[in-house]
């Protein structure tokens, strides 16, 4: 009797441990995210279909970020079938590509409407907790972290240490988010404004007011997935919800949090915007970076209003972003690129602080 129950507890340890390393085997293909580095080199980018050529991916290696931020789109799954959604990231995570990337570039991000599972989607798509954890999963989130057990995917990040901090804010813009009214004339903006609606939601609004207020970051990237300082294209945007547009800019002039810079994605296009807030002693930067795998390359054809864009920084090309931060100036200096997929610099900018 006891040779049967040895031979079963040997046999019970040995499956247990054939199950485990298989589970560390599917898990550990991403680089842990370490945030006690300190960055250097971020990339970021947007709107990436899974069906597509993954070919992109080594131009940003050639790079060697520290760091990689979605910005979302990062799947085209567009269903209430949380199946669906799994199947696409699994296809995206099983590209060979992007599983390379992946092994030696830490990955965070958020999502957009496509990987969320609503085109255009907001706070009533049905499936929109399944679709959380599928997202999580797909960036390999610990399962002790606290956006797993928290409503909308906003998440934060330092990185680095003492005078040499980045702070990654990356909001939810679909979780909470008021419905918008189809404009019905069909004709100009596609949205009419939602004179009362929120974006973030107020658990949100709260998170975001005290992650800036007690930051002692040098640089504060603050992500998300549509466009927060463009006004005029007809498309999502925060300036179809007045009261958010606003709350936003004032809530970066009371938290005064150092070196600000905004970064979104969703449009299919390139660009750099600025705005200037009267309580900051400096022009607040968007970059936007989108997309990846598909793009609108006809913009600078056919045209794309924005009163806040930077000279002629606009680009249709197929893009990712890259930020290089220089610390031996205090404050440090950071230099944004938006490149192409042969990895050439379409434009640049260097954000200075003052």
């Amino acid at each position: 009797m006891k040779n049967v129950l040895l031979f079963n507890s040997l046999l019970f340890i040995f499956f247990s441990c054939t199950r485990t390393t298989t589970i560390e085997d599917q898990t550990t293909n991403s680089q842990l995210v370490d945030t006690s580095k300190t960055m250097t080199t971020i990339a970021f980018g947007s709107c990436n279909k899974e069906n597509l050529s993954q070919s992109i991916w080594q131009p940003i290696s050639n790079n060697n970020p520290d760091l990689w931020i979605w910005l979302g789109d990062n799947i085209y799954g567009d269903s209430e079938d949380p199946n669906v959604l799994e199947g696409k990231y699994n296809r995206q995570k099983a590209n060979p590509n992007y599983r390379k990337f992946i092994k030696q570039t830490p990955v965070i991000g958020i999502w957009d409407d496509h990987d969320y599972g609503q085109n255009d989607g907001n706070k009533t798509h049905p499936i929109k907790k399944e679709s959380q954890q599928l997202l999580l999963d797909f960036l390999d989130v610990p399962a002790n972290a606290t956006v797993r057990t928290q409503e909308g995917v906003y998440q934060s990040y330092t990185f680095g240490q003492g005078n040499q901090k980045v702070k990654v804010l990356l909001l939810d813009t679909r979780y909470f988010r008021d419905e918008l009214q189809k404009n019905p004339t069909k004709s100009g903006q596609r949205y009419l404004p939602n004179e009362t609606g929120t974006i973030l939601g107020e658990t949100q609004w709260q998170w975001l007011e005290s992650e800036l207020t007690n930051s002692d970051a040098q640089i504060h990237i603050i992500g998300g997935s549509i466009q927060m300082i463009p006004e005029q294209h007809n498309y999502e945007k925060w300036a179809n919800f007045p009261i958010e547009y606003d709350k936003l800019f004032n809530l970066i002039e009371k938290t005064q949090p150092n070196q600000p810079i905004l970064v979104s994605g969703d449009r299919h296009l390139a660009e750099i915007s600025t705005i200037n807030l009267s309580k900051m002693n400096q022009p607040l930067y968007e970059i936007t970076s989108s997309g990846l795998t598909h793009s609108y390359e006809k913009v600078l054809e056919k045209g794309e209003v924005n009163a806040h864009r930077v000279g002629d920084k606009l680009t249709g090309k197929k893009n990712f972003g890259v930020f290089h931060i220089d610390w031996s100036s205090s404050p440090p200096s950071v230099k944004v690129e938006i490149r192409d997929i042969e990895n050439e610099v379409i434009f640049d900018e260097v954000i200075e602080a003052f």
